[in-house]
């Protein structure tokens, strides 16, 4: 039998081929995760009849830059060369060399080039057991004086993005325990211990970890599963949110503050949920694919921490091969389900009542919902004219 004709295996190796991951860690994640021994050779027949390769066949020069110049136009202005020759192979699907890259960008993007020189921080060294050892929480707010608030979560070992959402508030206790309990869902795992600042919106989340982890018998459970500390000493997560800045929410925060700047928004409760309505499914839709690329691409080792360099995705879920292991506890869904979070339903722009209006106005003048930064403005200056905000 030819298990590569399963449709289901040949997925997984495609989405693993084009996530950048090696044939070697191909293999390993069909062992572990399919539970299916396949051979190397038999792998690398299959890749070359699909027309998958990693060298030759490089995408034409014109579409190379064109797709560029389309990402130079958002958020990937803030990119350096390997994000976005990773960008273009994940999003656009093309096959072409870095240094390549490298020169486009120089010719299309001088000045990104020029302000991405700077130097470079003196980090801390960190300590982790392995994936799902520690998860650290935190919340974004750079966003927040325009209505957008972000919450987001990091795996320490493997520096892998559990979550990353946006929404009307990031301080709302239940919410923030509704991100945890969908990624928890989700992966069927509860890490063996949680890190988050002590601001009150964390005490839910912090109450439903200790309640996950009260039957087990290791040196963190029950409350020692949760610890609360600084902002800055949540060093994992407050890193990421350096990269965040330079790679994607310094877009949005010039964007909006442009439309402030422009006399088009004044801070007020009505525009902030105007501007959450029109922009917040394109920004999460921008945030996916910025936690989508970062757990794809690689972290280069260094001499001065403990935890590997590595992929994110391939340190998360192939721990063996960095000499680590899982350390989270495994949960059903009937644990998770007996708390009122995991049902709770969050309107998109955070007024239910200011929803259904700014809803009413769209479909009666035949609007639909944005899927670009530019389409997100058009309507935002519409329904402010229409709605007289």
């Amino acid at each position: 039998m030819n298990v590569l004709g399963d449709p289901n295996l040949t997925t997984a190796i495609r989405e693993s081929f084009d996530s950048g991951h090696t044939y070697e860690v191909i293999l390993d994640m069909l062992r572990t995760n399919h539970k299916v021994s396949v051979s190397m050779r038999s792998l690398k027949t299959y890749l070359k009849e699909a027309g998958l390769h990693r060298r030759g066949n490089y995408s034409p020069l014109r579409e190379v830059r064109r797709a560029i110049t389309a990402e130079l136009r958002g958020p990937g202005q803030l990119f350096g060369y390997r994000t976005m020759w990773q960008v273009l192979k994940q999003k656009h699907n093309l096959c072409v060399k870095r240094d390549v890259v490298m020169r486009l960008l120089r010719q299309l993007n001088p000045q990104g080039i020029a302000l991405r020189t700077r130097r470079r921080f003196t980090r801390r060294t960190y300590h982790s057991m392995g994936p799902n050892y520690i998860w650290h929480v935190d919340g974004y707010d750079k966003l927040k004086p325009f209505g957008l608030a972000i919450s987001g979560c990091i795996d320490g070992f493997s520096r892998r993005m559990m979550w990353l959402v946006c929404g009307a508030t990031n301080n709302n206790p239940s919410v923030i325990a509704q991100h945890y309990i969908n990624c928890v869902k989700s992966l069927g795992v509860i890490p063996m211990r949680l890190r988050t600042d002590l601001g009150t919106e964390n005490g839910t989340v912090a109450a439903i970890q200790c309640t996950l982890r009260h039957a087990h018998t290791d040196y963190y459970a029950g409350s020692s599963s949760h610890s609360y500390g600084s902002s800055t000493g949540n060093q994992r997560i407050e890193s990421w949110w350096s990269f965040f800045r330079r790679g994607r929410s310094q877009f949005w925060m010039d964007l909006f503050g442009d439309l402030r700047d422009s006399g088009n928004f004044n801070g007020s409760v009505e525009h902030q949920c105007l501007l959450r309505f029109c922009f917040t499914r394109v920004l999460q839709k921008d945030l996916d694919e910025c936690k989508n690329l970062w757990n794809n691409h690689r972290i280069r080792p260094s001499r001065l921490a403990s935890c590997p360099g590595g992929i994110p995705n391939e340190l998360y879920l192939l721990p063996h091969r960095y000499g680590s292991r899982d350390c989270g506890f495994p949960v059903e869904d009937s644990d998770l389900d007996v708390f009122p979070e995991a049902s709770q339903v969050t309107e998109l722009c955070g007024d239910k009542d200011m929803e259904e209006y700014l809803q009413q106005i769209m479909q009666q003048h035949g609007q639909q919902q944005s899927q670009n930064w530019e389409s997100a403005m058009e309507l935002y200056l519409f329904l402010k004219h229409i709605a007289r905000l």
